[in-house]
């Protein structure tokens, strides 16, 4: 409540040294949380014109990500807030994420966009409520901060049951379903192991037993 931007109750931390006189050129430190994309994606040229923000309005050091998720500008004076906000939201189009007793910024692992373990689309259920909740995201309303997380499978890679105060975790709710065909294909070596990933060298014939059998930890199979 220190510091902010217009209309904005959250996304600034205010931090100020005791010691301007000695230490004027971090006579202001404020951290500025910057809200990340879905499953955290980027291009380049995105991450180059952040860190040129970072460099131009403030300190130059970043923080990808926090406990939370957000990218972080770590360090900027007061009447550099208001240019900062308006640079990250028409050049780069991104918001603020939460700070202080509000909704902190939803965070996502990356789901279907790229994990074959993923039983919902995290990316979409995060946007959905980060669209939906982001009043409570930039206006303060709560007790203390609250957290949600978005983990597409049990795997846990956001740990949500760990830092977040609502997890949501895809379960499989179906009988196990198995391409037979493409099974026997695989086993066969007419589909490229891992994608292909494996070509250019001779691994062997692939081994059914020995690399998927022998090795189930239970035994199951």
């Amino acid at each position: 409540g220190i510091v902010g931007v217009l209309g904005y109750g959250g996304g600034i931390v205010g931090r100020y040294n005791d010691q301007q006189a000695k230490f004027p050129n971090i006579a202001h430190f404020h951290t500025i949380r910057v809200n990340q994309p879905g499953a955290k994606f980027y291009s380049t040229d995105w991450l180059r014109g952040f860190c040129d923000i970072a460099e131009y309005r403030g300190s130059g050091l970043t923080n990808l990500h926090g406990s939370t998720g957000d990218l972080v500008i770590l360090g900027s004076f007061s009447d550099q807030l208001e240019p900062m906000f308006f640079d990250l939201t028409h050049d780069l189009g991104t918001d603020l994420g939460g700070s202080g007793g509000n909704l902190r910024t939803p965070s996502d692992c990356i789901g279907k966009a790229r994990c074959e373990f993923a039983c919902y689309d995290t990316m979409a259920l995060c946007y959905h409520q980060t669209m939906t909740y982001q009043d409570k995201l930039h206006r303060p309303a709560f007790p203390y901060k609250f957290k949600m997380k978005f983990d597409g499978c049990p795997n846990g890679c956001t740990a949500s049951i760990a830092r977040s105060d609502m997890s949501y975790i895809g379960t499989w709710k179906d009988d196990i379903r198995i391409n037979q065909d493409a099974c026997k294909a695989y086993a066969a070596g007419e589909i490229p192991a891992n994608g292909g990933a494996f070509a250019g060298r001779n691994w062997g014939k692939f081994d059914i037993q020995a690399e998927v059998i022998n090795l189930c930890p239970t035994q199951c199979m």
